[in-house]
């Protein structure tokens, strides 16, 4: 049955948010090495840049700035006057150079000789030295490089877009290929003794891993390999961790895929890599397929806003075939995990293609237990840790939450520069991971009295009901949403909810309004998420569990369940129905309120000194609070049935 049962009760912001919620060693020196990685893109973008700095270098080189430049008219005449010592003919340049040490430079006509330039002059060309310089190979070479590297440079830049279009078509061509990761040895070996809280879960899939180890046994007894098993649980309780555990039991291959990575926006890729998929795991046989979230393709077929050609129709479609295909003999079981098991398609979970269900709850006290014994390995923690008290404040905790909480204490402690890490640093984590850090808000004083009023009403009405696990703690102190917070979590796991203590909780919920009223004549934003919750357990009392004056019907429409039965389904209650059920409801909230009233106006000297140890000290522990109010009342027993 589905229970709203709040474990926490807080005043939030005056902005109408949401208060409340339910319920040292050393590193090896590493040796420095240095690669150079010369990639065929490298090679291009170089010889680009050597061409160019060649083409410049042969069009643009002038001579150097102290040379003087003349005319070719006043060269001759200083070749009469005598002045010239000799002339050096570079191609179309001339360097003279001058008996006084000087040189110059010059340029003939390019199709002129200088020889017959000297003779049109009238001047002896033996009067003076001149040196001639073959240029020709020089010339040649830039000729060569002028007229060929740009066809080589093109023929390279095709040759790579070629290779460039070829790898797409490559890629193209393997998008129906299987993306699963396949689990190797070298990866970390993940155990069943590194799996806690799931006792039962554990047997079933033990038996998995011995008939992969040993299928003989089971088929001289005519027993036939599981088509698949199904992992099912809210999130953080551990079913990919115990399909990791699996692998590492059984030794056998094991290909990993999510449910998304079938999906792509090219039609019939999904069922591609499905068919790839088991065809890889049945080469390899005995092994094991895990696809987690598997609701991201096997949701109910018929049920959404697109047609039976739906991509991913088709990928369940083909997952349906391969499963059900399966020989005895092929010892390879498929395992799955979700946590919405509600929406999966029925002819998924039908036997003979997932065989087996493996439900995971919430772990209990033991097992909670159990995961911080794992979760507390390689840290160091004061003898004053109390794990068993840590375990019964956790109640509603998940595996993951407890990892979580004992990191946040591993990581504050070291904040505080502690060696260790004592019990105020796994409190303080607890509370984090549940309502978030602790905030510095800088609140006037009518706030701060009015959230001490607020979660002192929250406390007492808590600590007058009997049905009611008593205040573990109570504290003004700005987290996440919420100004304060009051926190009685269960002292044993609820295995069953009474119409008294739901009643109870609602009173409860119901207290911080009420000694708002009572105090201040006035009521604020702050009991948002208290009446929000209060409600919720109300409609559910009312329309589910039976619990009201209208008899024990279901008036549930289970709308939630699944988006596409909203379209389809049609109103199952009447207008009138309706009416009484929102009656009922609010008969239960006003008796609630009314309870809660008349418990903080019997215990109004109770309420103030509550409030007013809260404003001077903003955080009061169970023990402290119980020095004030006194000791707590017995709950009431439930005889067992």
């Amino acid at each position: 049955m589905k229970l709203s049962i709040p474990k926490i009760l807080g005043r939030g912001s005056n902005t109408g948010g949401n208060s409340n919620g339910k319920g040292n060693g050393k590193k090896p020196i590493k040796k420095m090495e240095l690669r150079f990685h010369f990639s065929f893109k490298d090679f291009l973008f170089y010889l680009f840049i050597a061409f160019v700095a060649l083409t410049i270098f042969a069009s643009f080189v002038k001579p150097p700035a102290s040379v003087e430049n003349k005319p070719l008219s006043t060269v001759l005449q200083d070749i009469k006057d005598q002045k010239v010592d000799s002339v050096s003919v570079a191609d179309n340049t001339l360097t003279i150079k001058y008996k006084n040490g000087q040189t110059a430079v010059s340029r003939k006509e390019s199709d002129e000789s200088f020889i017959r330039t000297l003779e049109a002059a009238g001047i002896n060309p033996d009067s003076t030295k001149i040196t001639v310089q073959d240029t020709s190979l020089s010339n040649n070479w830039i000729n060569i490089l002028s007229n060929i590297l740009p066809l080589v440079l093109m023929g390279v830049f095709f040759f790579w877009v070629f290779r460039q279009a070829r790898g797409a078509q490559d890629s193209i061509m393997s998008f129906g290929s299987s993306r699963a990761k396949p689990y190797t040895k070298d990866q970390p070996k993940v155990t069943f003794s590194d799996v806690a809280g799931v006792d039962e879960a554990k047997q079933e899939l033990t038996e998995v891993v011995d008939f992969l180890k040993s299928p003989r046994k089971y088929q001289l007894l005519g027993a036939r390999t599981p088509k698949g098993v199904l992992l099912i649980g809210p999130a953080g309780t551990g079913k990919t961790l115990l399909a990791k555990a699996v692998a590492g039991e059984a030794g056998v291959p094991f290909f990993s895929m999510a449910g998304s990575e079938f999906m792509e926006m090219l039609v019939g890729v999904g069922a591609s890599r499905v068919r790839d998929l088991f065809a890889q795991a049945k080469k390899a046989a005995p092994a094991i397929i895990f696809i987690d979230e598997i609701d991201a393709i096997g949701r109910q077929r018929g049920m959404g806003l697109v047609g039976g050609h739906d991509e991913r129709e088709q990928t369940l479609n083909q997952i349906l075939v391969e499963m059900d295909g399966f020989a005895p003999n092929e010892n390879v079981i498929v395992m799955a995990a979700t946590n919405r098991p509600d929406v999966l398609d029925p002819a998924l979970i039908r036997p003979g293609r997932f065989d087996r269900r493996v439900s995971l709850d919430l772990p209990d006290k033991e097992g909670r237990l159990a995961i911080l014994k794992i979760h507390m390995r390689g840290k160091p923690f004061t003898p004053e840790v109390n794990w068993d008290k840590v375990a019964k404040r956790t109640v509603g905790f998940s595996g993951a939450d407890l990892e979580n909480m004992l990191n946040e204490a591993a990581i504050l402690a070291a904040r505080l520069g502690k060696t260790s890490i004592d019990p105020i640093d796994i409190e303080e984590a607890a509370t984090k991971v549940k309502l978030g850090p602790e905030k510095k808000r800088l609140q006037s004083d009518l706030d701060r009295k009015m959230t001490a009023y607020h979660e002192a009403g929250h406390a007492v009405v808590i600590h007058e009901l009997p049905h009611l696990d008593p205040v573990h703690r109570v504290s003004i102190v700005s987290r996440a949403m919420t100004l304060g917070q009051t926190f009685n979590p269960p002292e044993a796991d609820r295995l069953h909810e009474t119409k008294s203590h739901l009643l109870e909780q609602i009173a409860a919920m119901m207290g911080g309004r009420v000694a708002e009223q009572i105090i201040f004549n006035d009521v604020t934003t702050g009991a948002v998420a208290d009446i929000q919750n209060a409600t919720s357990i109300a409609r559910e009392m009312v329309t589910e569990f039976g619990m009201s004056n209208l008899g024990p019907v279901n008036f549930g429409d289970h709308l939630d369940s699944f988006m596409g039965r909203f379209y389809q389904e049609p109103q199952k209650i009447s207008e009138d129905m309706s009416g009484r059920i929102d009656q009922e409801i609010k008969r239960l909230l006003d008796e609630g309120m009314q309870l809660a009233t008349d418990i903080l106006k019997k215990n109004k000297k109770l309420l103030d000194k509550v409030a007013e140890a809260l404003i001077a000290r903003e955080t009061l522990e169970g023990e402290e609070f119980e020095k004030i109010m006194g000791h707590p009342k017995v709950a009431l027993a439930i005889a067992e049935k």
